[in-house]
């Protein structure tokens, strides 16, 4: 596994597994399997309803917690957003089990960031999160928020894949000493990445699936990747990327492929941010 090195100095495994979209009464067995596997990264959110699963799986392992690189994220908190981050954070650490956590993102650029931002600050300094970071921030809001607080995001996770590469996000976060890590690294399959002539003939060449393909072209660009499976042979395949590099030409054909527009949803979109921000989760 190769390592990625956070602007603290926190050291983070460039590839990991998300469980997004992972019923909750499957979950505990996938992260089980993917540890089993060699995966250290593990990626989970309040708003996945599966901590519990993630934190029984990790309990269970025989894997040492300092072998482990644990990932959750805030869901957006009513007033007062600072007294509620704590309380979320420590709702989701009870749900893990865990004393402290890797990782802490702010998992959506909505409600009263600052507040949210200002006790996360403070759970880093107080040793709770290692590391501290965003989700789907597009540039200007990372950029304020960067500007006006005194810890800089080390990560922000954003959906980045073949169709929306994210090139100059990843440059200026580059300038910051942001991270930059993928969501949706398969694009949910959508465009027919699967069967891609492309991405087929560059796998065909390599003797590697398109998948493999994908997430060699993620982790060689050095975007931090998650991909989810419930299939513990895709699991290992998945982490099974370290063996080959893609050529110069195969790195440029693939970047032809962006789009530069999601193929989910856009965070700037009014309606969007209108249903997100008015989503409230039970915990």
């Amino acid at each position: 596994m190769r390592n990625v090195t956070l602007n603290n100095g926190v050291e983070m495994p460039i590839l990991g597994f998300g469980v997004y979209q992972i019923p909750p009464e499957q979950t505990e067995q996938a992260v089980s399997e993917a540890l089993a596997v060699g995966y250290r990264l593990l990626d989970t959110a309040a708003a996945y309803g599966n901590e519990e699963a993630v934190g029984r799986a990790i309990r269970n392992s025989g894997v040492t917690r300092e072998e482990l690189f644990v990932t959750t994220k805030l869901w957006i908190q009513d007033a007062p957003a600072q007294e509620n981050t704590r309380r979320a954070f420590e709702t989701s650490l009870t749900k893990l089990g865990l004393d402290y956590l890797d990782l802490y993102l702010m998992h959506q650029p909505y409600g009263d960031v600052y507040g949210q931002w200002r006790a996360m600050e403070d759970l880093t300094r107080e040793g709770r999160a290692k590391a501290i970071g965003v989700a789907n921030f597009h540039l200007d809001r990372l950029v304020d928020l960067i500007v006006n607080n005194d810890v800089t995001p080390a990560v922000d996770q954003i959906e980045t894949h073949p169709f929306f590469q994210r090139t100059a996000d990843q440059e200026l976060m580059r300038g910051h000493g942001v991270q930059i890590q993928s969501w949706g690294g398969f694009a949910e399959g959508r465009n027919n990445l699967f069967t891609h002539p492309l991405l087929s003939e560059i796998a065909e060449k390599h003797g590697k699936s398109v998948a493999q393909v994908v997430l060699r072209w993620l982790t060689q660009r050095g975007v931090v990747a998650i991909p989810k499976s419930v299939r513990a042979a895709r699991m290992a395949e998945n982490l099974d990327v370290f063996d080959f590099e893609l050529t110069d030409d195969q790195m440029a054909a693939i970047a032809a492929l962006d789009t530069g527009a999601s193929l989910f949803f856009d965070h700037r979109d009014p309606e969007i941010v209108t249903w997100l921000a008015k989503r409230r989760l039970d915990a």
